[in-house]
């Protein structure tokens, strides 16, 4: 368990209560051979990394020590020795801006803004955003408008998105139509969806952008030449300007389970982002005035964005056109 950041004698005591669960620790550093301040201590920190807990015992003042399930135990000392090596990751980035702010100088160029890193290589970029899918914590959002993946791209990628999604982590991603083409490339997606994925289907969009617990961005240096390599940035304002566009094209695409309906239905790509806000409100604000309110509109703008939804949608009425809207997945 040292791997773990668990010392051997730790680990002596650990497994000494998971055979001898509520027992105490008189005589217990004679055992196993160690001082008593030691066996202290090392009761101490496993009760820290809540590996041990005592309990009373019936009749007794003096409680027992348990062990907590080895599953959990181990769960919660990888995890904790997950967060201290993405700490260590992070040092060792700050380290890499300083060799390429130093490069910069011996070479005359200008470095760099801080928090912002130029990557360059294809194999550098894989490594790194294998990092930041690992020890991603939150969310992982993604628009990728090639065509089709490579089974290699498949096959590296597709261990990682499935771990990421059994830890919890959300990953949105945004893929051009064209890729459902692909039998390889379709498959994968929709396993991803069927693991909970959240994917959605556009027919046009050149962006191509990654972003990691909207702390961390990928963009490439040229949008036609995905060979110069990308920028990494981690500055809070030009972040948020990327997850902001992020939302704006994800606001426009539709649902992956949808996108083959009625051979892809046009009209799903086409609805805007300020139409889906009308037709979430006309589906849950009862009023005009309030529904034109609550988009900053006016009441007379915002009817004719509904009488324009209704005739997209083929509907005879608001009732209708709601009903045709959750069928399709609009809302």
């Amino acid at each position: 368990m040292y791997v773990l950041g668990v010392s051997e004698a730790e680990e002596d005591v650990y497994r000494h209560f998971l055979r001898n669960p509520g027992a105490g620790t008189d005589g217990l550093h004679l055992l196993l051979h160690l001082d008593a301040r030691t066996l202290h201590a090392c009761v101490a920190r496993l009760r820290e990394l809540g590996l041990l807990h005592p309990e009373s015992r019936d009749g007794s003042h003096d409680p027992g020590i348990f062990p907590t399930n080895p599953d959990i135990a181990l769960t919660r000392l990888v995890d904790l020795r997950l967060n201290i090596l993405h700490q260590e990751l992070q040092q060792v980035t700050r380290s890499r801006h300083l060799i390429d702010g130093l490069r910069a100088e011996q070479s005359g160029r200008r470095p760099a803004p801080a928090g912002i890193e130029q990557l360059e290589g294809v194999d550098r970029i894989r490594d790194r955003i294998d990092d930041l899918a690992f020890f991603a914590r939150d969310e992982i959002l993604s628009v990728e408008p090639h065509t089709r993946l490579s089974p290699e791209s498949i096959a590296r990628s597709r261990p990682m998105d499935l771990r990421c999604l059994r830890r919890g982590v959300r990953i949105r991603s945004v893929v051009a139509r064209a890729a459902l083409e692909d039998p390889p490339t379709a498959a994968h997606l929709r396993e991803l969806a069927a693991h909970g994925a959240a994917i959605r289907v556009t027919s046009d969009t050149a962006e191509r952008l990654l972003v990691y617990d909207r702390r961390t961005a990928l963009v490439p240096l040229d949008p036609r030449d995905p060979l110069r390599g990308v920028l990494l940035a981690q500055r809070t304002g030009l972040v948020s300007n990327i997850v902001a566009l992020f939302e704006k094209i994800w606001d426009q695409c539709v649902d992956l389970a949808h996108a083959d309906d009625e051979g892809g239905d046009p009209a799903d790509t086409a609805l805007s982002g300020a139409e889906r806000r009308v037709l979430v409100s006309m589906c849950t604000v009862g009023k005009d005035e309030a529904g034109a309110r609550e988009l900053g509109v006016s009441v007379r703008t915002y009817r004719r964005h509904v009488a324009e939804l209704i005739q997209m949608l083929g509907a005879s009425s608001r009732a209708q056109a709601a009903l045709l809207a959750r069928e399709r997945g609009w809302v």
